[in-house]
């Protein structure tokens, strides 16, 4: 197991629409414990194999009880409702941090780390962490879902001053 580097905004497989997994190779199992070992390592709750330079359709995300983690194969949001706004940041962009407005319940289908098909609904930040790590699977990023006046802001602060390489470890990101 081994701590992986995450991809910062700018980077291109950022806005790459993943591939689906498949399989559970040996191959995708080491490549979920690198992600748990990098998620934690970042003090995130959430991560999304485009981040760490993998086009596949795989997140891991930290339970609630913080027991521990869950690996997620080729998720699908199949029903979602309700309204809730509330401040996200990313582990892509360090630094960055910004109310989001996304539904307040989701539903998924998706495959475990052994390949069995499995079926989750959640609500509140889990159900946020579920929403932001579909997302990268696409190539959206949280500044994306802002207002266009909000993010060319944050688009030019970050050209202007870059990323801050230590504030994932300060705040709240996923």
């Amino acid at each position: 197991m081994a701590v992986l580097k995450i991809r910062k905004y700018g980077d291109p497989v950022l806005r790459r629409r993943a591939e689906p997994v498949g399989e559970v190779t040996p191959e995708i199992r080491a490549i979920i414990a690198d992600m748990i070992d990098t998620m934690y390592d970042e003090a995130g709750i959430g991560l999304a194999a485009p981040q760490v330079g993998v086009a596949l359709r795989l997140i891991v995300v930290g339970d609630e009880e913080g027991r521990g983690a869950q690996a997620l194969l080729d998720p699908v949001i199949t029903g979602e409702g309700g309204e809730a706004t509330a401040e996200e940041g990313c582990l892509s962009i360090p630094g960055v941090f910004a109310p989001v407005t996304r539904s307040a319940w989701v539903r998924l289908e998706a495959y475990d780390a052994d390949g069995q098909p499995l079926s989750i609904e959640a609500q509140g930040l889990r159900a946020r962490v579920f929403q932001h790590e579909l997302d990268h699977l696409d190539g959206i990023l949280f500044i994306d879902r802002l207002d266009p006046m909000t993010r060319d802001r944050i688009k030019r602060r970050i050209k202007k001053e870059g990323l801050r390489e230590d504030a994932a470890h300060h705040a709240f990101a996923l």
